[in-house]
């Protein structure tokens, strides 16, 4: 298991701001699953055009911090080292509730299958104990 912190967030993954959506790697098993955090503030750029009696994160960003947190895990393997991951698109997802300002997300992706450069996971995200989205995910490795 490899441990990164905060700062190896942007060792792990190719985004930056404002595309990085994951603030945290609390944990890697390089080819097997990946958890991260995402600390949803006011001050996120995607709410400044939303009407501010109803912020709410939008889902494909949600999506978008799975991918990434999935990424970790595929990037970490040695056989991908200097290559990058791409998100290649979503089997399914069902969310039972939004997300909005003040919550603290942990993020899961556990890798399903890798064959050549072509990867599938599962992700889940979790608030207060209580699984909120789940997501079955793919990626391509370039």
């Amino acid at each position: 298991m490899t441990q990164y912190s905060n700062h190896d967030v942007f060792e792990a993954i190719p985004q930056r701001y404002p595309f990085m959506m994951i603030d945290t790697i609390k944990e890697i098993n390089p080819g097997q699953n990946a958890i991260a955090t995402k600390n949803v503030t006011i001050n996120e750029w995607f709410f400044k055009s939303q009407n501010p009696d109803h912020l709410e994160m939008p889902r494909p960003l949600i999506i978008e911090a799975l991918a990434q947190t999935g990424v970790c895990a595929l990037l970490s393997q040695p056989e991908f080292e200097g290559k990058n991951a791409f998100f290649g698109g979503i089997k399914s997802a069902e969310f039972s509730d939004g997300f909005y300002p003040g919550d603290e997300l942990t993020l899961e992706v556990k890798l399903t299958k890798i064959k050549r450069n072509i990867g599938l996971g599962t992700g889940q995200v979790v608030r207060d104990n209580k699984v909120i989205c789940e997501a079955e995910l793919m990626f391509a490795i370039q």
